[in-house]
């Protein structure tokens, strides 16, 4: 049986109608750029995340660059976040003008070691962003007092963590703005590219308003240097149909990682995911490790079976950022997870028998590797 990594075909099948209704409308409308639709889906998706306001925005980079930049975020400045993640958390902090500087992940979870911020902290320093990776929230309780303590701004990146939680409070709504990427194959993915940032702060939230429409405060009022970050009506009119749909999803990656939990424990080569204490877990992204990862990719290769591999060079390592002077060894756990990490199928509509399938398929490999 072949098992896809992803099938967007499926998400979308039972809302296909609804969509096609929804754009109709779009265009009857007229208006294609932040307008009412888009308007909705932000009121949505604040009563969602537990926050005052939601700004769509154009993608989930531009929602980390536009926060940065509302909060004043530029050249000299430097912003500590993971190497553990793609490569737009370092990205947005870069075109600030400002520095990104990497602490290492929690070896268990994969997200930000907060005893680790005391070691990079400088003058310099103005923010904080941990990465809320593969579907569950860093351990923010110690990074918010940390942050507190020196007069940090907190922006959460979570891109990856839709509808997770931590202490009972929705993922985005911990720090000072959580930023969001609707990227398709997200738990909640647009028909294209979208993002948005919530945030409890009025001031920081019109502010992002203003510089996600080129600075415009009214009609060719600039009062400041903006960006193109809108959100497009179509998105916009998308994403709230697919929120309604979100909490099923989660509820569904969660049975899957469950079922894998169950088949996959006890084998010597792999490491399951773990879910830190005080969090739920949203399973974007279902990772294990293998320390013979390519024989595992080249079975599942052979038996028509979908993975991913998140991220196979972490971001200190990229040519981009060879700049900053970090060489191997320099975060251990990160390049540790690049080195084993492989990512399993776990989207909403798997059936059980292809979770059953792609479990199979790695005991056999694990086994293999372990008795070879």
């Amino acid at each position: 049986m072949k098992v896809p990594f992803t099938d967007l075909k499926a998400q979308h099948a039972p809302v296909k109608e609804e969509l096609c209704r929804a754009f109709e409308k779009v265009i009857d409308s007229g208006e294609f750029a932040g307008g009412p639709f888009v308007a909705k889906f932000e009121k949505d998706f604040s009563a969602y995340c537990g926050t005052r306001h939601a700004v769509g925005v154009g993608s989930g980079t531009d929602a980390l660059r536009l926060t940065l930049a509302a909060m004043g975020v530029g050249s000299g400045d430097e912003v500590i976040t993971v190497p553990m993640s793609f490569i737009a958390t370092a990205e947005a902090i870069s075109l600030t003008g400002a520095k990104p500087v990497f602490v290492d992940i929690d070896p268990a979870t994969y997200t930000m070691n907060p005893d680790l911020l005391r070691k990079v902290l400088s003058r310099r320093t103005k923010a904080i962003i941990p990465v809320q990776l593969f579907g569950q929230s860093a351990d923010m309780d110690p990074i918010l007092a940390f942050a507190r303590e020196h007069g940090l701004r907190v922006i959460e990146d979570a891109a990856q963590s839709h509808g997770a939680e931590y202490g009972g409070r929705k993922v985005g709504s911990l720090g000072d703005a959580g930023c969001f990427s609707f990227y398709p194959a997200k738990n909640l993915g647009a028909i294209g590219e979208a993002g948005a940032v919530v945030t409890d702060d009025d001031a920081l939230a019109e502010k992002i308003r203003v510089l996600r429409d080129h600075g415009q405060s009214g009609k060719h009022h600039h009062t400041m240097i903006g960006w193109n970050g809108r959100m497009d009506e179509i998105q916009g009119a998308a994403l709230s149909i697919k929120l309604r749909d979100l909490d099923g999803g989660n509820r569904a990656r969660r049975s899957h990682a469950a079922e894998y939990e169950r088949l996959l424990s006890g084998l010597e080569d792999i490491v399951l995911p773990v879910t830190g204490a005080n969090r739920s877990h949203v399973f974007h992204i279902h990772a294990i490790r293998s320390s013979d990862r390519g024989t595992l990719m080249r079975a599942l290769d052979e038996e028509g079976i979908g993975y991913g591999i998140h991220y196979p060079t972490p971001i200190h390592l990229q040519r981009a950022y060879q700049f900053l002077g970090h060489q191997r060894g320099a975060f251990p756990a990160s390049e540790l997870c690049a080195d084993t990490f492989l990512s399993l199928p776990v989207f909403p509509e798997l059936t059980p028998a292809q979770v059953e399938t792609v479990a199979a398929a790695v005991t056999a490999a694990s086994t293999a590797c372990v008795t070879a």
